[in-house]
C-alpha cells in the first residue's frame, strides 16, 4: 500500500513524523480514516485517539485533547493543544480527572463552573477511551 507523510505536533513539541499507510482520527463530524491521495482537508478534532498505520500493519495511538487535521495529498499534520502517545496515559489519572469533574459539576455555581466541569469530564473520558483502544489492540482487558 502508498504511504504518506505524517506528523503529530503539540504546542509543546512534536509527538511523531514519518511515513504510514493509514491515519484514523475523530473529527466534529465522526470517525474518518485518511489515506494516500485522500482530497485536501481541514478537520477538527475532538478528543481522543489518533491511530496511526505504518506500513506492514504496525499501529501506534495518541491521545489528542483536540484541534486540527490538515490532509493534503501526500501528507497528514494534526496539529493538537496537548498530544501524547497512548502508552504514557495513566488511567488512574484519568479516572480520578472524570470523578473530580463530575463532583464540581453536581456542585456547580455558574455556567462557567458548568461548561468547565463538561469539558473536564469529556477530556477524562477521551484519555481512557484511548486507553480501552490501546488495551484492545494489544489483546488486554
Amino acid at each position: 500500500m502508498a504511504t504518506m507523510q505524517c506528523s503529530i505536533v503539540s504546542a509543546e513539541r512534536n509527538i511523531f513524523a514519518g511515513e504510514v499507510e493509514r491515519v484514523v482520527a475523530v473529527s466534529v463530524m465522526g470517525e474518518l480514516g485518511i489515506l494516500r491521495g485522500h482530497e485536501p482537508s481541514l478537520l477538527e478534532l475532538k478528543p481522543g485517539p489518533v491511530r496511526v498505520i505504518r506500513e506492514g500493519g504496525e499501529e501506534e495511538i495518541f491521545y489528542v485533547s483536540g484541534g486540527f487535521l490538515e490532509v493534503q495529498p501526500h501528507e497528514v499534520s494534526v496539529l493538537a493543544d496537548s498530544a501524547e502517545r497512548a502508552r504514557d496515559l495513566d488511567a488512574g489519572e484519568a479516572e480520578k480527572a472524570r470523578d473530580e469533574a463530575r463532583s464540581a459539576l453536581a456542585g456547580r455555581s455558574g455556567e462557567l463552573d458548568h461548561q468547565h466541569a463538561l469539558a473536564e469530564i469529556e477530556a477524562a473520558t477521551a484519555r481512557l477511551r484511548t486507553l480501552s483502544q490501546l488495551r484492545n489492540r494489544k489483546g488486554q482487558k
